[in-house]
């Protein structure tokens, strides 16, 4: 039986939805969505031994605290930073960079990732770093400061509904520079938010994810298949929530046995050949192998440049 829950993006709602689950007896969780809300539900399911997949959330803490429970099917920050970092310093040739983060676990984890990356590839020097919230809708202030230092690219860690009207306030301040970002910007609804400002080639985004060509005619048949049940297309992480439960039921298969004590040593050591790749976890519970597909915007369209699996290449020129 399937039991789900809306956890509204909210830490607090996170763990009591997280409880509920526990007290509800649940086997196996698929989530959460959002690093704030999945970091602190997963020290709930550890303390029930109920193991947990995230099919979404990045922050490296989560898989870092210690628990035997937690796994993702995702590239972690880690990888996300250095791919980023990489891309903006060895094919951007960006030589100065502004950093922005928006205060929230998933925002400020990346963009110290990032400058942690940036810094150690020794090709560009971050000339601001500014913060803001992700309720905020006024970036003139922190645009301005960062202006004065006429940088190549303007990182931001945070999400789509305030990357939109950042993005227009810095076309009405001249400023030219790249937009980068993760996948909370990497979305379809970005070029409505943003509207002309958008540009074409103007953003840089990532999602912890992506297929290589001889897994793209299994991810297309799979946005068949949900397109006909659902009658739309699927979100960006769908498939990889789809891989995830189906982790799941591989292991319990494995392990004869629906009893989490008894089907977590076998999910450990799982390889399962998902519709997303290879699934198979370190001994953190990270995505061994993990894509990440880079992307731009050109004419309103999210537009594909490049799947990268290691975090090296990613300064091969893409466009």
């Amino acid at each position: 039986m399937l039991q789900a829950e809306d956890d509204g993006s909210d830490p607090k709602l996170g763990t009591a939805v997280a409880q509920k689950l526990v007290d509800g007896g649940v086997v196996a969780v698929v989530g959460h969505l959002n690093s704030g809300t999945t970091v602190p539900a997963s020290k709930i399911y550890n303390s029930a031994g109920i193991p947990q997949i995230s099919p979404a959330a990045t922050t490296p803490l989560y898989t870092h605290q210690g628990y035997k429970t937690t796994f993702r099917v995702v590239a972690n920050d880690d990888l996300v930073g250095r791919v980023l970092a990489n891309y903006a310093v060895g094919t951007l040739k960006a030589k100065k960079i502004a950093i922005i983060d928006d205060r929230t676990a998933f925002g400020q984890g990346l963009a110290d990732q990032f400058a942690k990356d940036v810094k150690r590839t020794g090709g560009a020097e971050i000339v601001s770093r500014q913060f803001t919230n992700d309720r905020a809708t006024d970036f003139n202030a922190i645009l301005t400061q960062i202006r004065a230092h006429r940088p190549d690219v303007i990182f931001y860690g945070g999400m789509d509904a305030t990357a939109g009207p950042m993005l227009k306030q810095m076309q009405a301040l001249g400023i030219k520079a790249t937009f980068v970002s993760g996948d909370g910007v990497c979305s379809e609804k970005l070029p409505q938010l943003a509207g002309p400002a958008l540009g074409d080639d103007r953003v840089v985004c990532v999602v912890a994810g992506g297929v290589d060509a001889p897994l793209e005619a299994g991810m297309a048949a799979f946005g068949e298949r949900y397109r006909k049940r659902y009658g739309m297309d699927f979100q960006t992480y769908a498939p990889y929530a789809y891989d995830a439960t189906m982790t799941f039921a591989a292991a319990m298969r494995a392990a004869g046995s629906s009893d989490p004590a008894k089907f977590l040593p076998a999910l450990a050591a799982i390889k399962y050949q998902g519709i997303t790749g290879t699934i198979a976890f370190d001994a953190n519970g990270d995505l061994r192998d993990a894509a990440l597909t880079l992307y731009t915007y050109r004419k309103g369209r999210l537009t594909k440049l490049r799947v990268v699996r290691d975090g090296a290449n990613a300064t091969a020129n893409a466009r």
